[in-house]
């Protein structure tokens, strides 16, 4: 028991539940309507190396950060923090990680292993500073999944077209904004800060970013949808995939807001997905859940249509 309690220890300091955000490299063939089996296995690997990356960076803050987080509520719980795994073999697991990652995917393809090195890059900038500095530290956030998406496009050797870059830019930035709202949400109920930059938002002016950002997002993904007309989507039927985007992120801001907490049962409120971790929400909200499966699934048939001729 004492020794599966260790191997499960290992398994959740690498934050399994944060590869979710790695799904994004499945997003070029979904948008270039290129779904097959070559496609399907390049971001598969585009998956898995990202997720080595990102758990090597999480193993490396997480060693960095010890200290705050034995005096945080929740993150004290974290494998490390808690003394479940030592530092060096943290390290260890950091190192050998990350050194696969970056080889195997310069093997694969020179720009996939270019871009698992833009991200390492941006991993340490962020750690070292950019976690530090407003607005700069959503941004690299934001560029996190930018380069997620590229790292999909370049597994599979998709050309990405810039609304696609578009899309990905405006989105991840609504999640970065989301992310540090929820946290800012926490501190102003919880009273514990183990993250300096919040000191320098407030709710009022994250409030207003998310308001120009949500609308660039939306419009941004309408106008895609709208067809070839304007060098978006092969067909203007994606349009139909509309609504789900909007309830999607509605329900995201919905879950994210203050004044949510009045609704909330105090054992979901204690939850870390509910607050400081709100890119978990795909997992743990069923009407996410179901939109994303929903939209998924639409685009899909969608696409059988159009490869069967019956639509344009």
């Amino acid at each position: 028991m004492a020794e599966l309690r260790k191997e499960l220890a290992y398994l959740a300091a690498l934050r399994p539940r944060q590869w979710t955000k790695n799904l994004v490299v499945f997003a070029a063939p979904l948008f270039a309507f290129s779904i097959n089996w070559q496609s399907f296995l390049g971001s598969l690997l585009a998956f898995v190396l990202f997720c080595c990356a990102s758990s090597s960076f999480y193993l490396l803050n997480d060693i960095a950060d010890v200290q705050s987080d034995r005096r945080h509520p929740v993150k004290c719980q974290r494998p490390i923090a808690a003394g479940l795994v030592s530092i060096p073999v943290a390290l260890t697991m950091a190192a050998v990680l990350l050194s696969n990652a970056l080889i195997l995917g310069w093997l694969r393809s020179p720009l996939l292993g270019a871009t698992l090195i833009g991200y390492a890059i941006l991993q340490i900038a962020y750690n070292l500073k950019l976690k530090r500095t407003p607005i700069l530290d959503i941004i690299a956030i934001a560029i996190g999944f930018i380069l997620r998406a590229c790292a999909g496009a370049a597994a599979t050797g998709i050309i990405l077209s810039p609304w696609f870059l578009m899309c990905t830019a405006m989105l991840a930035l609504f999640l970065g904004i989301e992310k540090r709202k929820a946290e800012l949400r926490w501190l102003q109920i919880r009273g514990c800060n183990t993250r300096a930059v919040l000191r320098r938002y407030s709710i009022p002016l994250l409030i207003r970013m998310e308001s120009m950002v949500t609308t660039g997002t939306v419009i941004s993904y309408a106008l895609w949808s709208y067809g070839p007309i304007i060098k978006g989507a092969s067909t203007p039927w994606m349009m139909l995939t509309f609504p789900f985007v909007l309830y999607g992120i509605f329900r995201y801001q919905m879950l994210s807001d203050p004044k949510e907490r009045a609704y909330q049962s105090e054992a979901d409120f204690k939850k870390e997905e509910s607050t400081e971790r709100p890119e978990e929400i795909l997992l743990t909200d069923l009407p996410i859940l179901l939109t994303v499966v929903s939209w998924s699934m639409t685009i899909l048939v969608i696409l059988w249509l159009k490869h069967q001729g019956v639509i344009e």
